[in-house]
């Protein structure tokens, strides 16, 4: 493996350091910008009894991430085919962005990009506990209204192929996420043949792929779903990393009623806690923010049991503070959150501020030496880290919200869970 300087390097001629500044939206005289990609963890926070509380009462092999990213360029006969608007440096920001994404999953070798980032994803999860593990999202490419695909549109596309080849490698690790199009015209047949591979769910982003969750034409999708109890991960609220469709429109919270009502067990990434969305319930000219929306959706009879929320990318800087207050306060909604840390971005070190959350009294201010140094050597470590410390009014999130792995891992799923 090569060295963090060298890694380094590579970055900053690929990608030029008013690219990165630009995403990150800091100039050079800010430090933590390029993610330096550290081994092991270091010895000096062995000790750390912020560490320490991580994983009190934590049972690591229930510990799943439900919320990573896979990425890459096809340079590994992947499969993987990234679009013309993170591929050209004609558009400099979303350009920026994609090389920003792979500083932050530490892919950073030419000519082995897709392996580079699947060595440091893998070993990020050995240096966890025992047990513990991440699910890796396959991605469908943007569809038109007849289900063709349309490659000129989708801002990425991975195979379910690479996701399942992932997760066949390191089992002790890796668990995979189906991405498919419902207006494919194989889409049940590829969903199917998902659940049959041990998909342990199917993720969605409307926004970027181009289907309508409130549209009839998913019913047959997602009457399959609750007939193989797969749960679907959809995106809601305002789409910033990638976008496909150009409308905003199809990830509204409240559009997610018909798969609620055909018994889908629906998880909405992020709990919609960014940008706004029209209140179906009021008339398409009022807006209202969606994390509103999803609250709303939240205390819905249709939703009881069947509506969750993952954490991922909660704590960024681009969400409220009083969001993350809420969502540590509702302790009602507590038995229906989820972890996931949206990995690779908490490897981009600018877009989460452990002193932030701590000037907001979220978080320990002694805590937010360890948690900096931390991320520097393992991003995946440091959001569970961050998130177990977090707290408001004295509440933080339960272990019940981290300890994924009774939902998407049942045995209705045909899963003997003794054997793992």
């Amino acid at each position: 493996m090569k060295s963090p300087l060298m890694s380094r390097r590579r970055f900053l001629q690929g990608l030029g350091a008013t690219g990165l500044a630009a995403v990150a939206g800091w100039s050079l005289a800010k430090p933590a910008l390029i993610n330096p990609c550290r081994a092991a963890t270091p010895l000096e926070l062995q000790d750390s009894p912020w560490l320490a509380r991580v994983w009190q009462g934590l049972d690591p092999a229930q510990v799943w991430d439900c919320h990573v990213h896979l990425a890459g360029v096809g340079d590994a006969h992947s499969g993987i085919d990234i679009g013309p608007q993170l591929s050209s440096p004609l558009r400099p920001l979303q350009y920026a962005q994609r090389l920003a994404y792979m500083n932050g999953g530490c892919a950073n070798h030419r000519g082995s990009v897709d392996l580079a980032y699947i060595d440091r994803l893998r070993n990020l999860v050995e240096a966890m506990p025992a047990g513990f593990k991440v699910m890796l999202f396959a991605f469908d490419r943007f569809h038109d209204d007849a289900g063709r695909p349309s490659p000129e549109r989708s801002a990425f596309y991975i195979p379910d192929a690479w996701a399942i080849r992932q997760a066949q490698a390191f089992p002790a690790g890796f668990e995979w996420v189906a991405s498919i199009h419902p207006y494919r015209a194989d889409a049940i047949d590829a969903l199917q043949a998902a659940a049959a591979q041990g998909a342990r769910a199917v993720k969605w982003l409307p926004a970027a792929q181009g289907m309508d969750p409130a549209s009839a034409r998913c019913e047959a999708f997602f009457n399959e779903l609750a007939r193989l109890d797969l749960p679907l991960i959809v995106h809601c609220g305002e789409e910033k990393a990638v976008k496909g469709a150009d409308t905003q429109r199809l990830g509204n919270p409240l559009g997610l009623r018909r798969a609620l009502d055909a018994g889908v067990r629906v998880v909405v990434a992020h709990c919609a806690t960014m940008g706004d969305d029209a209140d179906l319930d009021a008339g398409p000219q009022v807006w209202r923010p969606s994390f509103e929306l999803f609250a709303r959706l939240m205390n819905e009879p249709r939703a009881q049991g069947r509506l969750f929320g993952d954490i991922s990318a909660v704590v960024l800087r681009n969400r409220r503070v009083r969001v993350i207050q809420t969502l540590l306060d509702r302790t009602d909604w507590h038995r229906r959150l989820l972890h996931g840390s949206d990995y690779p971005l908490p490897g981009i070190l600018p877009l989460i501020s452990p002193a932030t959350l701590a000037r907001a009294g979220l978080l320990p201010r002694d805590a937010v030496t360890d948690l900096e140094t931390l991320r520097e050597h393992n991003p995946l470590y440091f959001d569970l880290a961050l998130k177990r410390l977090l707290a408001s009014n004295g509440q933080g999130f339960p272990a019940s919200v981290f300890e994924t792995r009774r939902f998407f891992a049942r045995p209705s799923n045909k899963e003997n869970t003794s054997t793992i």
